[in-house]
């Protein structure tokens, strides 16, 4: 009887998981194709190629699209550099204790903070007290401090899941701390620090409150030339259409077709990451 018990509850928890996977696929794919389905007679080659016109109610999202890859791009250069050398040292140089313990927690609260408060962070300190103004250089700052919690966490698990032995193989051999770090621990954590990446990348190309503030600009007619230029981005570019104007109902395909534009430049940006994440763990021996 306690053996047909256990199979039961076995069979009632793999049904339930497997429920519960089916009405996240099944959401999500209901999801992407009311988007699909509502902008794709939107998306054209003009659509692509061309800035909004007749108060955007025509034309395309050109500036918006090459803006957010700014943006994107910007962030993870900022933010991937910062959260790998403070995994590093995290994770390899720092006495473990009360203080570490802290960082950590910390590191985990702010990964949780609603973006607008990055948003406001942003504002403050690059666009008004350090006087960079709203540019794309305030805005990738600011999505940069806004994914760097979720780097740092997912570089610290990486970097852990790396076998101790390995590290005393390399220091048995005489070779520095520092080059055993460099050599052998980061090639062979790279690819749980791309998925932390991919994840940041997500959020940073989607993210509308933070860049509001500190980058995206309601309408420019010229595309950026530094780094110091305001940008269109499509998230807030969604906003826009979707709020303001009194003639939204005809923006309405505008609205569906870009939202169907940043899903697909996200995932081409996360795809790419994908791909070069599968051929480093291809390489692994262990």
């Amino acid at each position: 009887m306690n053996l047909k018990w256990r199979y039961l509850k076995q069979n009632l928890f793999l049904g339930t998981a497997t429920l519960c996977v089916l009405a996240i696929v099944v959401s999500l794919g209901g999801i992407l194709f009311y988007i699909f389905e509502n902008g794709f007679q939107a998306v054209n080659w003009e659509f692509l190629s061309s800035p909004p016109r007749d108060s955007m109610t025509r034309g395309g999202v050109f500036p918006a699209i090459l803006g957010t890859l700014y943006l994107t791009m910007g962030a993870i250069l900022v933010a991937l550099p910062l959260g790998i050398a403070s995994a590093v040292y995290l994770t390899e140089y720092a006495r473990q204790g009360k203080l570490i313990r802290a960082i950590r927690l910390g590191v985990n609260c702010l990964a949780g903070i609603p973006s607008v408060v990055f948003g406001l962070f942003g504002l403050g300190f690059f666009v008004v007290f350090l006087q960079f103004g709203s540019c794309i250089l305030s805005g990738a700052l600011t999505l940069g401090f806004l994914i760097l919690p979720t780097i740092i966490g997912a570089s610290e698990e990486a970097m852990k899941a790396v076998p101790q032995t390995f590290r005393e193989a390399s220091l048995a051999l005489g070779v520095s701390k520092w080059r055993t770090i460099s050599r052998i621990v980061l090639p062979n954590a790279m690819p749980g620090i791309l998925t932390g990446s991919i994840l940041g990348i997500g959020r940073a190309a989607g993210e509308t409150a933070p860049i509001m503030f500190t980058a995206a600009a309601f309408f420019t007619a010229k595309l950026p030339s530094s780094i110091f230029d305001e940008v269109m981005a499509l998230p807030y570019h969604i906003y826009v259409l979707a709020t303001a104007g009194t003639r939204i109902e005809e923006t309405r395909p505008l609205q569906f077709g870009t939202v169907l534009v940043l899903v697909a430049l996200v995932l081409g940006i996360d795809l790419i990451a994908i791909v070069i994440r599968s051929r480093m763990r291809k390489r692994k021996r262990w």
